[in-house]
C-alpha cells in the first residue's frame, strides 16, 4: 500500500524534494511552493493564500498529512503553528503539522531536554529558535552555532561538513542530542555517521519530518539508514 502524505516548502528551497527521494516508494510526498509574504524578509513566514491554496491542491491528491517544511516560519509568532495548521488543515481537509513541531517532538521522544542547535540560520533567527524549543517544547539550549546565512537559497549549498565541523567546536557532556533545523540545508545522509562519531542523537528538519509522518501513518516501518529517530521511530 502506498501512502501519500504533502510537504509545503519555500519557493527556494532545493533540498527537500531530494531528501524526500530517500523514503522507500511506500511513502510519496508531494509537493507544493509558497513564495514569502514578505519580500527581501528572509526566512519570514509564508504568504497565507500560497498555504491555502497548495492546501488545497494537495488535498486533491487524497495526501493523508500535510507538513510545513520551513522551521524558520514557526520563529516569528508565537501561535504560528496553530494558525497555520488550521489553515494547512482546513485546505487539504487531512491532519497537519510544522517541522518545527516536528523537530520539538521529536527531540522529546528521544528522551532528551538539553540541546545544542546548529544551523544555517543569521543570529536574530537562532535567538528565535532558542526561545521557540523553550517555550513551546521545554528544551535547554546549553550550545548555539549559525553559519549565518541571510540568503535562504544559499542554505542549500552548504555541505554536511559545515555541521560537522560546528558539531566538534561546541561538543560538551552535558549535550543530549544536536538540532539542525532547515529544511534546505542537506543532512540526511550524514546524520548516521554523525551520531556514531559524536555518541548523540541528532535531530534534523526533514528527517523530523518523516519521522512525524511515520508516527502519524502509525505502520511499524523504521528507516535506520538515518539516524536513531528513523531507526527507533519513538513515540512522541
Amino acid at each position: 500500500m502506498i501512502r501519500h502524505f504533502g510537504v509545503l516548502i519555500p519557493s527556494t528551497n532545493t533540498t527537500v524534494e531530494i531528501e524526500c527521494r530517500l523514503l522507500p516508494l511506500a511513502y510519496q510526498a508531494h509537493i507544493g511552493r509558497l513564495m514569502t509574504s514578505t519580500p527581501g524578509r528572509t526566512f519570514s513566514p509564508s504568504r497565507d493564500e500560497d498555504i491555502d491554496y497548495q492546501s488545497r491542491l494537495l488535498g486533491t491528491a487524497k495526501v493523508e498529512l500535510v507538513i510545513l517544511a520551513q522551521t524558520s516560519a514557526s520563529l516569528f509568532a508565537d501561535d504560528y503553528d496553530e494558525v497555520v495548521i488550521q489553515r494547512m488543515s482546513a485546505g487539504a481537509g487531512v491532519p497537519a503539522i510544522t517541522s518545527a513541531q516536528a523537530v520539538g517532538r521529536a527531540v522529546g521522544a528521544l528522551r532528551a531536554r538539553r540541546i545544542a542547535i546548529v544551523s544555517p540560520y543569521s543570529d536574530a533567527v537562532n535567538e528565535r529558535a532558542v526561545r521557540y524549543f523553550e517555550s513551546k517544547h521545554g528544551l535547554e539550549t546549553v550550545a548555539l552555532e549559525g553559519f549565518g546565512a541571510t540568503d535562504s537559497y544559499a542554505i542549500g549549498q552548504l555541505g554536511p561538513e559545515n555541521a560537522r565541523a560546528a558539531f566538534t567546536r561546541i561538543d560538551r557532556p552535558e549535550i543530549e542530542a544536536f538540532v539542525v533545523p532547515g529544511g534546505n540545508f542537506p543532512t540526511m545522509m550524514s546524520i548516521a555517521a554523525w551520531e556514531q562519531e559524536f555518541n548523540k542523537p541528532v535531530v534534523t528538519t526533514n528527517q523530523a519530518s518523516f519521522w512525524a509522518m511515520l508516527r502519524a501513518f502509525n505502520t511499524g516501518d523504521r528507516l535506520p539508514t538515518f539516524g536513531r529517530l528513523l531507526e527507533e521511530v519513538p513515540v512522541g
